[in-house]
């Protein structure tokens, strides 16, 4: 039996999982900027998430990050609003459930430190990660939120509590 865990990410975690978000990325042929690729804050993931309403987790396997997922204040966005992000786990962790847990665990702090709405950006060949973002309430809204910097994603979803 596989044993996955997901926890808080830790300072030592940075360079790794900013090499499992942008081998992610490159995978699924994702343009390098205006995407979370470019993000400043990929290599300091730790430090970034430092805030009472922001929090990353990872998702370990034999002592390798595989994925991650974080939840933070959407980015000149409305109160109340967090937005799901770097969601992002490697071939080994996909189809076994990781996602749901991983998005349970967002989900679950989100609502904890009192958001009202999760808003998420991603790419529209992402199909399998826009069908579970679905399966947890997500919906498809007409034009961004915010301001993430990530022009290169066209595709938003919102869940309300």
């Amino acid at each position: 039996m596989e044993m996955f865990t997901i926890r808080e990410i830790q300072p030592k975690d940075n360079q790794q999982i900013a090499s499992v978000i942008r081998s992610v990325l490159v995978e699924h042929h994702v343009p390098k900027v205006g995407t979370a690729y470019e993000d400043v804050s990929l290599d300091q993931m730790f430090e970034t998430y430092q805030t009472e309403k922001a929090k990353y987790f990872v998702v370990e396997y034999q002592n390798q990050l595989v994925g991650g997922a974080g939840i933070a204040p959407l980015e000149n966005g409305p109160e109340g609003i967090c937005e799901l992000q770097k969601m992002y786990f490697l071939p080994i962790a996909r189809g076994k459930g990781q996602g749901s847990v991983m998005m349970q665990t967002c989900l679950d702090f989100a609502k904890k430190v009192g958001y009202q709405q999760v808003y998420l950006e991603t790419m529209p060949n992402m199909l399998d990660a826009q069908k579970m973002y679905q399966k947890f309430g997500f919906t498809y809204i007409d034009a961004p939120m915010g301001c993430t910097g990530h022009t290169s994603c066209p595709v938003w979803m919102l869940l309300k509590f």
